[in-house]
């Protein structure tokens, strides 16, 4: 049996009944010296220090139109499918070579 995938958004979300009410204000009525962040160590510089993108980040992309020569476009399809993967891929590796450059300039 398929189940139906559920989705809200700020403006469609259920009302809060008077049980939900009352188990917020409760948890709103907390003093912060009674939450326990033995579990969950404040942040350090040096946390950061080897820090790197998720795994699961992706860039937002843009629509362009460029006009490339046909040589370039049919060398990069000859490589199969995915062209355009590979050709934002060939220029971020550009784009990460000058800015390396610039910074060490």
């Amino acid at each position: 049996m398929k189940t139906k995938m559920v989705s809200y958004t700020r403006e469609t979300l259920p009302p809060r009944t008077a049980a939900d009410e009352a188990r917020l204000a409760a948890v709103f009525a907390r003093p912060d010296s009674e939450i326990d962040l033995s579990d969950i160590p404040e942040w350090t510089d040096e946390d950061f220090k080897n820090a790197g993108r998720g795994p699961f980040y992706r860039a937002l992309k843009s629509q362009i139109t460029a006009k490339l020569d046909t040589d370039v476009i049919a060398w990069l399809k000859s490589e199969g499918r995915g062209y355009q993967t590979r050709m934002n891929a060939i220029l971020r590796r550009e784009m990460l070579k000058a800015l390396a450059a610039n910074k060490a300039a």
